[in-house]
């Protein structure tokens, strides 16, 4: 049974005949690390907001171990299925009120050991946990939003540009973190990227959109290698055109 299966979902800008996305199919049969990548506008966020059920596609369905999304609820949705956005929400009150909201929820135990090893792991061992956490700068905001999330414990973590306010050291916790997620929890990651470099070093599969249609589902040495389309080619000859590793070609 796959973990995701996405089935001809297509989206229009409200009443206009523009698809953001046009019958996108796919199937993730095992726990993956995947990358979206594509020009902006191309539907990238969209996508990963409509399986994260916080859009609705105007046609088509998901299905989560086999089952539509319309036989979840959206709180059972959503412990399965975990969202982190580049624009991270912080909740009202200190940074260990956003830590302890799952245990809340949840009435379960929290485990500061376990929490503090977590910050660590990302970069920021050294907050100050009765710091309001809407005085957190970007990047911390980004990081703790993906800790809460990680401590849901989802099956699937969709990831919208989370390294996109971090500095080179901490891109590359968090690149760490995410390859530890996958391995040692079995979680699957989507994550939207405009990193080239990001997604070829720890992606082990690659949604390439355009004109909201999936034109490339592969393992990244096939895409950089022998891209299948003409955009592919001129998007991968692009990014061996920059020197830094921080490439970020479809901007």
């Amino acid at each position: 049974m796959a973990v995701l299966y996405v089935d001809q979902l297509s989206k229009s800008i409200s009443s206009n005949t523009l698809k953001l996305l046009s019958n996108v199919t796919t199937s993730i049969e095992k726990p993956a690390i995947i990358f979206i990548l594509g020009a902006s506008g191309q539907g990238k966020s969209t996508l990963l907001r409509i399986l994260g059920r916080l859009e609705s596609p105007d046609s088509g369905h998901i299905y989560l171990h086999g089952k539509m999304e319309k036989d979840w609820s959206p709180s059972e949705w959503r412990m399965k299925v975990g969202y982190v956005g580049q624009q991270p929400v912080m909740l009202p009150g200190t940074v260990e009120d956003n830590l302890r909201i799952v245990s809340r929820l949840h009435r379960s135990t929290f485990n500061s050991m376990y929490v503090k090893q977590l910050l660590s792991d990302v970069g920021l061992s050294y907050l100050d946990w009765n710091k309001q956490a809407s005085l957190l700068s970007g990047g911390e905001k980004q990081r703790l939003a993906l800790i809460r999330t990680i401590l849901l414990n989802p099956d699937i973590l969709l990831l919208d540009e989370v390294t996109s306010s971090l500095d080179i050291h901490s891109t590359q916790l968090v690149e760490e973190f995410i390859k530890s997620c996958h391995y040692e929890k079995e979680m699957t990651i989507i994550s939207v990227t405009h990193n080239v470099k990001q997604a070829q070093n720890i992606g082990q599969r690659i949604w390439l959109l355009s004109e909201g249609r999936l034109i490339e589902d592969t393992d990244p040495q096939s895409l950089f290698k022998s891209p299948e389309t003409d955009l592919s080619k001129s998007l991968m000859q692009q990014s061996f055109s920059k020197s830094s590793n921080q490439i970020e070609v479809f901007v």
